[in-house]
């Protein structure tokens, strides 16, 4: 009801209701920015850009700069061009050879690029380096790689994801998930109702992030 006497007032306003219309989108959109955060941001794929453009300027002055290859690297995996940052990655690693990071975030291209086996190999050489690698993100990702083909594999995953990150409202909510595909509906409930109680409890620069998980969750349960 708040939806359409607001609209009415913008319409009222305006005298136009495409304008009405886009106007209220508009703060639809800013109030999810400010205390949501489901919808993606339009600037940051901007200021991504203008990111990129100066790190390939300073990657021509010194092609053989190794952190602003894995810069630029880490940036196409953003923009899920995975087989760019896969190449820029294998030029990384041969520098790097010791860094469960860079080895763990050529896993994740092997797997977003079909091979979900080399992917498993590398991300399990850099978590065995680094227990704790990039916060347990690699575990997540190898659960969603296995979630069609192998969902207890991907379970036993998004567990370990877990125990390395127990403040992820997402681990638990794709826990829930694959819980729900084998058909163990009590422990996907039991999943999804952890995913909001570990969303309570967490402070409030935490929250922003893992709102939308809590959400779903809430929604799935």
């Amino acid at each position: 009801m708040s939806k359409f006497l607001l609209f009415g007032l913008i319409f009222w306003l305006t005298g136009n209701p495409f304008v009405a219309i886009l106007v209220l989108l508009v703060i639809f959109y800013v109030l999810d920015r400010r205390f949501v955060g489901i919808t993606p941001s339009v600037f940051k794929p901007i200021q991504r850009m203008r990111r990129l453009s100066r790190l390939r300027e300073e990657l021509r002055m010194n092609p053989h700069h190794t952190s602003t290859k894995l810069d630029i690297a880490r940036i196409y995996m953003e923009q899920r061009k995975y087989a760019d940052a896969r190449e820029l990655l294998l030029q990384v690693s041969a520098v790097m050879e010791d860094s469960a990071d860079v080895l763990s975030e050529l896993g994740i291209c092997e797997l977003k690029l079909g091979r979900p086996e080399e992917g498993e190999r590398l991300i399990l050489e850099a978590t065995a380096r680094n227990s704790r690698v990039k916060y347990g993100e690699p575990f997540l990702r190898l659960g969603e790689a296995f979630a069609e083909r192998d969902k207890e594999k991907a379970v036993g995953y998004l567990q370990r994801f877990r125990e390395v990150n127990s403040s992820s409202c997402e681990a638990y909510y794709r826990l829930g998930q694959l819980y729900r595909q084998l058909g163990r509906e009590e422990e996907a409930r039991g999943a999804f109702r952890e995913a909001v109680e570990l969303y309570r409890g967490l402070p409030k620069y935490k929250r922003r992030h893992e709102r939308r998980w809590a959400l779903l969750a809430r929604f799935r349960s």
